[in-house]
């Protein structure tokens, strides 16, 4: 019984793999669609581990052409934190397959035949990969979102909606006035150059829904490329296999808006800068509000800026947006340093000589003063005369009028004796007079002038009304220059 049962085991398995039960192709026009893809793709004609293979004149075999078109229904921003962004889009690819060919066996179809993932499933595909994605999906369900067509000259069209995230390098340094290049690439995983090239669509291969709106980018121009791309054993990006493989990419030009920055950062900041200088119209002495305004907005200032970097990646090179806040804080900084500087010169009890009204002659009187003091100034003591009787005995009308501004006496002495320095500059001036007279000592004396140090606390902070706003405006004009230039 045993033989029998194993006898009728090999007469049937050679059955099935008898070449006279491959099923026939004739009479196609009776065939339904699902019955002509059966007998087209069965076994005996059909292997989808092999792809198609055609001849050249000569016998040579011919690589697979694969025509490749995107259709991008939405696009999301940029996330400059990851660098990514986010497609949905339908991707398509055509290719011929001559071994599904029915125009012969079914003349009178003149459609082509429509399936979906299951009809995908039976066919030999082109294994092709996004070479920069994070992540990719068929979007819906497989039976909903793939459509395959197969034409009545071989002609196959895969098409399905995916969404996909992919990688974006992005250059940051002219941000918020940026540019990106995004590109998306597709490769051949297994099949190399002498086996598989992809292509472009000739008409419009890459096409987006003109409903697609970015919130914070604006789609400038659109450009595609054709390339080989070269694996050797140590890439593993296409299994490990050496060879040239195909790749194609298509890139996309995205212009930041500014707007959302120029309200919400450039303008606050600039009001904040604004806010600092109000401590130049209040007196120096005023510390408590001089020092609450600006830490105040150097404190607001910073926390604006904070909260603009968290958007974005932590990158090694200075970005534009990093020059302004510096700048900013430089001038708020600014700011208080002056407040330092007018409140040490308020606290100051002698009065400082000054050549000249003039700005150089007082900052430079006010960094290293010549102390004025009106008691010993404005006329000398009999002491002081009696160190030269001699000369004053000489000419008595010009000593009994003649003031000396230059010296200092030493407050400390009495009894008619004065310092080594009184009598220097005593001597100076009464050779001036010598020289020229009166008319010599009177010019001499008129071409100083006397501050104290509240008046040029009132001067600086008057300077700086000025000063600061001009140098502000000509870091704005560099700035703006440099952002919409270069």
């Amino acid at each position: 019984m045993r033989k029998i049962v194993l006898l009728v085991f090999v007469l049937y398995t050679s059955a099935q793999a008898s070449p006279f039960d491959c099923p026939s192709l004739g009479d196609g026009d009776s065939l339904s669609q699902t019955q002509l893809l059966e007998r087209l793709t069965h076994s005996c004609r059909y292997d989808r581990l092999e792809r198609p293979i055609t001849y050249t004149e000569k016998g040579s075999r011919l690589p697979v052409d694969v025509y490749v078109r995107w259709y991008i229904y939405f696009m999301q921003n940029l996330e400059a934190h990851d660098l990514q962004f986010k497609i949905h889009a339908l991707l398509q690819f055509r290719f011929l397959d001559p071994r599904l060919i029915f125009r012969k066996v079914s003349p009178k179809r003149s459609q082509p035949i429509l399936g979906e993932a299951n009809l995908r499933d039976i066919l030999w595909m082109p294994h092709i990969f996004l070479a920069n994605e994070r992540d990719s999906s068929i979007m819906g369900t497989n039976e909903k979102d793939v459509l395959t067509s197969v034409s009545l000259d071989g002609t196959v069209i895969i098409s399905s909606r995916i969404t996909a995230t992919l990688y974006c390098w992005m250059s940051l340094q002219k941000f918020p006035f940026d540019e990106q290049h995004c590109s998306t690439y597709l490769e051949s995983w297994m099949y190399n150059t002498s086996e598989l090239i992809l292509h472009w669509e000739q008409k419009r291969p890459i096409t987006f829904n003109p409903d697609v709106h970015l919130t914070e980018y604006v789609l400038k121009q659109i450009w595609s490329n054709e390339s080989t791309i070269n694996a050797d054993l140590n890439d593993l990006r296409h299994g490990a296999f050496a060879g040239n493989y195909s790749s194609l990419s298509f890139t996309v030009q995205l212009t930041r808006e500014v707007g959302f920055y120029i309200m919400d950062y450039f303008l606050p900041s600039m009001l904040i800068v604004g806010a600092s200088w109000v401590s130049f119209w209040l007196q120096a002495d005023q510390a408590a509000p001089r020092l609450m305004l600006g830490t105040s907005t150097m404190l607001t200032f910073i926390t604006l800026a904070s909260a603009q970097g968290k958007t974005l990646p932590k990158v090694s090179y200075i970005k534009v947006s990093e020059v302004w806040f510096l700048g900013c804080t430089l001038f708020i900084f600014g700011s208080l340093l002056e407040f330092a500087f007018v409140n040490t010169i308020w606290r100051r009890t002698s009065n400082v000589d000054v050549k000249k009204l003039k700005s150089k002659y007082i900052l430079r009187s006010t960094l290293s003063p010549r102390l004025y003091e009106t008691s010993t100034f404005r006329q000398h003591s009999a002491d002081s005369v009696s160190m030269t009787a001699s000369s004053v005995s000489e000419r008595p009308n010009t000593a009994a009028n003649y003031r000396n501004y230059l010296t200092k006496p030493n407050m400390q002495t009495g009894g008619g004796v004065a310092t080594e320095e009184t009598r220097k500059f005593y001597e100076f001036d009464i050779g001036l007079m010598e020289e020229g007279g009166d008319e010599n000592v009177h010019e001499n004396r008129n071409s100083w002038t006397t501050l104290t140090p509240q008046e040029i606390s009132q001067w600086i902070d008057a300077k700086a009304r000025v000063m600061f706003p001009i140098a502000f405006l000509i870091f704005n004009v560099l700035f703006w220059t440099f952002v919409y230039t270069f």
